[in-house]
């Protein structure tokens, strides 16, 4: 599986962006695609996952009502519409992917078997 992100960019606190990650190389029935985050001086944390097949989708406590991810199967990429954004949110985004994860695994960066490059977020105040 080769992931793109893109969308990353600045914005002002309160702003919006959508990050994408585009799949393509095989399919993503058993996969679940997730994003994660990495702030300067920071280790890399989970931010969300969406569950290819059915659509399931969890959030880190830190973005859950802040930001949503979603899919557009035929075209085999998942957004992350970021709302509300705030300083902290600053960061380079990684979308990842890892197949027979299950909901106590999906906050584990070691599941996840392919990652995408990164894109960078700054929110500034």
């Amino acid at each position: 599986v080769q992931l793109q992100a893109s969308g990353g960019g600045w914005v002002q606190t309160g702003g919006s962006l959508r990050l994408s990650c585009s799949a393509s190389g095989r399919s993503l029935s058993n996969y679940a695609v997730g994003w994660f985050r990495q702030a300067p001086g920071k280790e890399r944390e989970f931010v969300s996952v969406i569950r290819w097949s059915g659509g399931t989708t969890y959030y880190s406590n830190s973005v859950r009502g802040r930001f949503t991810i979603s899919k557009d199967s035929a075209k085999g990429t998942v957004y992350l519409q970021m709302n509300s954004l705030r300083p902290d949110d600053t960061a380079v985004y990684y979308c990842a992917a890892g197949s027979g994860l299950i909901q106590s695994t999906y906050y584990d960066q070691r599941r996840y078997n392919y990652w995408g490059q990164g894109t960078l977020v700054t929110v500034s105040s």
